[in-house]
């Protein structure tokens, strides 16, 4: 069996913006140290919640600068490093090698995608060069391709290849995959109100947008399912599933900044052309976050 990244829990953080929308590295500090003291397993830097498609270059090697030095060693940090553009994703992951991050998070090539066999070329020109193990992550309804079972288990045999976060939302898929590639490829859920069927695959974890808010109720999710205790990990699951709708009422991380925001985080706006939450969504999240006991 290959390494595991990280078991349990890892948030895919906000990335705080000042009013200006410059980056507000202070509260991003802030906000490492506070999913590390609630117990998060890992923490994910600039991936599509911290907006990684509007981050230039040396906003990327800051973040990811704040991340490790703030987690000190505590957690691993995950670097979010993928593109359309072989040759730019890789210029990243050689920031992140560079930085002290301790794995990748590469999403497939979007908006110009590729076949099959361009995705097996792609991720693995990518694990060939990386000194980091590689975690794929998989999101059709944001890029508009879908990795399929059998291409899973070609990457997978990539030694540097380790894992998958898996956002298509397509549990049969998922079971396909986790028969193909076995230990040969760990799998995280990428959405959350898919951890426990995730998990019930054999799943090591999620990474998460919920734990922004709850890392500790996340990683205690994961770790009750660990333990054996199945009834109250999908208890957690279901006591969720509301604020897990309302963080995706609207276009990811547009809510779950908001609900940041509303519970006294420094979150900043979205940067452009993520907009505010609307009123009516700032309202349903209030509501859920005030039945929780959150506000």
């Amino acid at each position: 069996m290959k390494s595991i990244p990280f078991s349990g829990a890892a948030t895919a953080l906000i990335t705080p913006m000042n009013p200006d929308k410059s980056l507000n590295l202070s509260a991003f500090r802030l906000l490492v140290e506070e999913q590390v003291s609630h117990g998060i397993d890992a923490l994910v830097v600039a991936g599509t919640t911290g907006e990684s498609a509007t981050l230039a270059p040396r906003e990327y090697a800051d973040l990811l600068s704040t991340a490790v030095d703030a987690a000190e060693g505590r957690v691993p940090i995950i670097a979010g490093a993928g593109s359309n553009d072989t040759a730019h994703s890789l210029e990243m992951i050689y920031i992140a090698q560079d930085i002290g991050a301790d794995a990748l998070l590469l999403v497939t090539p979007y908006y110009n995608k590729t076949t099959q066999l361009g995705l097996i070329r792609h991720f693995n020109t990518l694990a060939d060069r990386s000194k980091l193990p590689v975690i794929l992550y998989n999101v059709p309804s944001r890029t508009g391709l879908n990795i399929q079972p059998k291409t899973y288990q070609e990457l997978c045999k990539h030694p540097n290849i380790v894992a998958v976060k898996e956002a298509s939302g397509d549990i049969s898929q998922i079971a396909e995959t986790a028969y193909l590639c076995g230990d040969d490829l760990i799998l995280y859920s990428g959405n959350d109100d898919q951890v426990v069927p995730i998990l019930s695959l054999g799943g090591k974890g999620v990474i998460s947008v919920l734990s922004n808010l709850i890392p500790g109720e996340v990683h205690q999710l994961c770790q009750r399912f660990f333990d054996g205790d199945l009834m109250g990990s999908l208890q957690l699951q279901l006591d969720f599933l509301p604020l897990i709708q309302a963080l995706f009422s609207e276009v990811n991380p547009i809510p779950v900044k908001a609900a940041m925001e509303l519970t006294g985080h420094e979150a900043g706006p979205c940067r452009l052309p993520l907009v505010d939450a609307s009123p009516e969504t700032r309202e349903r999240l209030s509501r859920v976050l005030l039945n929780l006991g959150l506000l």
